[in-house]
């Protein structure tokens, strides 16, 4: 079964399919609502019968923002309705229906309580991502569900999956496409010159899109050591009506929220990020999106025992979805530091961590 249609028309057809399926996949373009406005409209549905769901995100930063979210359309505090469980800080009370967890912590949650009682609904945000935490964590909760819990309810909700895949896989589940409401993007194809460094056409590009075009920028970097480099270039040429955030997972909450907040004087952003920034995050006033088209990953070699990160190419589907936060709020452009042409070389989509992680820690 698959159907599509806007985001405040798929809820029905959401809820039929999750009342009739035991998993159901939920594919919708970035700014949707997955994550902010479907928990809300599954809370009453009959077959959840007054349980909570747990919803799965894949950085810390992304799990405090949503259920800060969804504590808001409340008009609550986080901790009471929704609230959010991350390593060594939680905000939960007795009263907590929605639980915005980082993927981790569901594996903990099974070994702790192996039937998930309580729990009507598992939910698995952004999975394109497909990280080694997630992947078991659906198995483990598919084997709950099969053995234990015939009422337990798994959604798997993306912008970028390979549903026909996915759902084959899952057993024939139900997919259901949420046209969303995403704006259109103009793409920009700007290839490096000859010998120049990353920090200085990443530089270079963001400086043309703050004279050519309107509203805040966000950079997509590899890591922290490219972050600061182009921060410390910015910071000595641009005007002081424009404001320069870093944004990565070890930075300091308040300074990551400075970075997705508006600025309390109305002065433009740029917004420096790693892959932390490519879902679930609203960065408020975001109009451009300056992609330097690398990422840095954890490889394991099994020749030395070792993991060590590697930068590589994004994937088609990490490109896009980096694209994507440009037209959240409105028509946006997105500046690709690459070819055109080398465009439509780029791997497909990302490769399962399972694939090229070390799986010793899983396994123990």
């Amino acid at each position: 079964m698959s159907t599509e249609l806007p985001i405040h028309e798929v809820i029905p057809a959401l809820q039929a399919a999750l009342a009739g399926h035991p998993i159901v996949i939920l594919e919708a373009p970035p700014g949707a609502g997955k994550s902010t406005e479907l928990p809300l409209h599954l809370l009453d549905a009959p077959w959840l019968q007054g349980q909570k769901m747990v919803m799965l995100q894949p950085r810390r930063l992304a799990a405090r923002a949503v259920a800060a979210r969804l504590a808001h359309q409340l008009g609550e505090e986080v901790g009471q309705t929704a609230g959010y469980r991350v390593r060594f800080e939680k905000k939960v009370g007795d009263r907590t229906r929605i639980e915005v967890l980082t993927e981790g912590l569901l594996t903990r949650l099974i070994q702790q309580d192996n039937a998930l009682e309580g729990i009507g609904l598992v939910i698995f945000d952004e999975f394109h991502e497909r990280s080694l935490h997630a992947d078991l964590a659906l198995v483990l909760a598919r084997q709950v569900q099969e053995v234990l819990r015939d009422d337990l309810r798994i959604l798997v909700m993306s912008a970028t999956l390979d549903t026909a895949a996915l759902s084959q896989l899952l057993g024939n589940a139900p997919v259901i496409t949420s046209k969303g409401r995403q704006y259109p993007i103009t793409h920009r194809y700007l290839a490096a010159e000859p010998n120049q460094r990353l920090e200085a056409h990443v530089t270079g590009t963001i400086r043309k899109a703050l004279r050519e075009e309107e509203g805040d920028i966000l950079c997509f970097l590899p890591g922290t050591a490219e972050i600061t480099r182009v921060a410390t270039a910015l910071s000595e040429s641009l005007p002081g009506s424009v404001t320069i955030h870093p944004l990565y997972g070890d930075l300091p909450l308040p300074q990551q929220q400075a970075a997705i907040i508006p600025d309390p004087e109305g002065r433009r952003k740029v917004v420096l990020a790693t892959t932390i920034a490519e879902t679930s995050l609203t960065i408020a006033g975001i109009r451009i999106v300056v992609d330097a088209g690398l990422a840095r990953v954890p490889r394991f070699d099994p020749r030395s025992g070792l993991t060590r990160l590697e930068t590589v190419q994004v994937t088609r589907d990490a490109a896009d979805q980096r694209a994507g936060r440009a037209g959240r709020l409105g028509p946006g452009i997105c500046y690709r530091l690459w070819s055109e042409g080398s465009h439509a070389f780029l791997q497909l989509q990302r490769l399962p961590e399972i694939l090229q992680a070390d799986l010793a820690p899983m396994a123990l």
